[in-house]
């Protein structure tokens, strides 16, 4: 299999992918919305405000980014235990799951707990501090509703049923904007809290995602959330699936990592850079949704392939995610070359930080394209338990190229949040290209089945 032409996808198969990539990425999207509405609420009230926001949520997520990447090991343990038809492998792994969830939320709520101090050491402004660990500890209220509503979509995205999960996302949001303007504001008689308040709306909606996914797709989920027993507290077990998915959680963390350390830099800035930033970077998290998309479409289809014992079709599916993906990253990328003024408007009246925006968001669209191949590159990879790799070449693309590129640019050579961004873009630019040579080496060789069984554990 060492040709292009064994990764090349016929129409059906397109379809396929772009039928489930389509409402996974909607999914992803309406996620984001969620920061993307604190941002444009919260940037309506003050500067300070707006940065606490863009603080608080980068701390969150450097927080939740590693659970929720080792909870991503459900992709090619359920799609794969599917594909094959072994259901009683599709229930034990759901089950411990939700265990895994329980104890991330645990570790996740103590550093929560500790955002002042830790926001406070990394030399971020005086004024911005407080509100921010505020926003944070109002955001440990929905810790276990965001990772359990994590394992009910992974579980639905691998049946290939994620309906329920769509109509619960686009609720979820319209529940936040309104949770927003009573909380932000002051309205309904409830007392103004700004970035707090915001914070506070997020935990309520993540309630609202976890109690309605379940509602609505309880007739799928119902005949794996029981029958299992004390088989799903088998400690081997559950450090198998968790040596799985550290890996991605690792990934995930060390990439979210390398852009929050940029944002800690812009800190150094000052507050109008730290905010438009923010701006840039809400507006790159949202268009990479899309690919993000592919790429867990790409996984589940890659690791019902494998199951099914078809590994030509899994690497056409790998295929045709690699060519759905440069189609729509290209577009993304044109928006935000000739548009980068009209979108920065949208977030901010502040005439400092929306120039800021401005001059970043035209990077972000030079990055589309490698953000986008790395990702989706990642979630191919995945569907075949490949997760070791990519987490090594986050570390090498990110950590040890893009971001001393990042640091010598916006401070030794006085380019500022500029110089800051196109060292990220070298970091992505690495990566993918660490990734697609991977992808290429993996896919040419057998494909085989990933299992935690209970004889396993």
């Amino acid at each position: 299999m060492s040709t292009i032409r064994a990764f090349r996808p016929s129409r059906a198969e397109i379809r396929r992918l772009a039928s489930l990539a389509l409402p996974v990425a909607v999914v992803q999207m309406g996620l984001v919305s969620q920061g993307l509405v604190d941002t444009a609420m919260v940037g309506r009230v003050t500067e300070t405000q707006l940065a606490a926001v863009t603080l608080g949520n980068l701390y969150f997520f450097g927080v939740a980014v590693f659970g929720m990447g080792l909870l991503l090991a459900l992709d090619p343990l359920v799609s794969q235990a599917f594909g094959a038809g072994d259901q009683a492998e599709v229930r034990v792994s759901v089950q411990r799951g939700l265990v895994l969830s329980v104890v991330l939320t645990l570790v996740a709520t103590v550093a929560l707990a500790v955002a002042e101090p830790v926001l406070a050491l990394l030399g971020q402004p005086a004024q911005v501090v407080p509100v921010a660990a505020g926003y944070a500890h109002a955001l440990i209220a929905g810790m276990w509703p965001f990772y359990g509503f994590v394992v009910f979509r992974q579980v639905l995205q691998a049946l290939g049923r994620v309906a329920p999960v769509v109509w619960t996302i686009v609720l979820a949001n319209l529940l936040n904007v309104f949770a927003n303007w009573v909380l932000v504001f002051g309205n309904l008689g409830a007392p103004a809290m700004g970035a707090v308040g915001s914070g506070w709306a997020t935990s309520i909606s993540r309630w609202f995602m976890c109690i309605v996914v379940l509602a609505l797709g309880l007739r799928l989920l119902a005949p794996y959330l029981r029958g299992a027993g004390r088989e799903v507290l088998r400690i081997a077990a559950l450090w198998r699936i968790a040596r799985l998915g550290c890996p991605i959680g690792l990934q995930l963390f060390l990439e979210f990592g390398a852009f929050g350390a940029t944002g800690i830099a812009m800190g150094w800035l000052g507050t109008s850079a730290l905010a438009g930033h923010q701006i840039a970077l809400n507006l790159a998290a949202f268009a990479f949704m899309i690919p993000l998309g592919i790429s867990q479409a790409a996984a589940v289809l890659v690791g019902r392939a494998v199951g099914e014992g078809r590994p030509g079709a899994a690497r056409r599916y790998a295929g045709g995610a690699i060519l759905v993906c440069c189609a729509v990253m290209s577009v993304t990328a044109a928006i935000f070359l000739t548009l980068p003024g009209p979108l920065a408007a949208q977030f901010t009246t502040q005439a400092e930080v929306a120039h800021v925006a401005m001059v970043l968001i035209p990077v972000a669209g030079m990055f589309q394209l490698v953000d986008g191949l790395q990702v989706v590159c990642t979630g191919a990879l995945r569907g075949v338990a490949d997760t070791l790799r990519p987490m090594i070449y986050n570390v090498l693309g990110f950590w040890a190229f893009g971001l001393p590129i990042s640091l010598l640019l916006g401070f030794r050579m006085g380019a500022g949040p500029v110089g800051l961004w196109w060292g990220l873009a070298a970091g992505l630019g690495a990566v993918a290209v660490m990734l697609l040579w991977r992808m290429w080496v993996r896919f040419r060789g057998p494909l085989e089945r990933f299992a935690v069984s209970g004889s396993m554990g």
